[in-house]
């Protein structure tokens, strides 16, 4: 038992140990956190294409959409969204607590959020 363990020596197989060989230090992260943001609205947007129902709830969205949304403040973020992307429209309510959207059907096979 002269060698001392290394847990990490496994992950570290196949890696250069010189500094500087990996990505630099805040590139890309505009566009990572842009897509941070987009993967759950294409989840929903996905998820809504399946939605039978012309108008959308937010109560519909976190009750019976995907698992990452079912939560009241994150539903209607999402929703937003896809509001200022083209796919929803928001429909006035009975009540002031309550957030309805119309779904915009287009014509695509597998839509995107960034789709125009």
């Amino acid at each position: 038992m002269s060698e001392s363990f290394d847990p990490f020596a496994r992950h570290r197989q196949g890696r250069s140990e010189e500094p500087g060989s990996g990505p630099r230090p805040g590139a890309n992260t505009v566009s990572s956190e842009l897509a941070q943001k987009l993967l759950p609205a294409q989840r929903l947007l996905d998820w809504l294409q399946h939605w039978a129902k012309p108008t959308v709830s937010a109560r519909d969205i976190y009750m019976y959409g995907p698992r990452s949304i079912r939560d009241r403040e994150r539903a209607i973020d999402l929703a937003g969204i896809l509001v200022g992307h083209g796919w929803l429209i928001p429909n006035k309510t009975r009540r002031r607590d309550m957030r309805e959207w119309q779904i915009v059907r287009k014509p695509i096979i597998h839509p995107t959020v960034a789709a125009e």
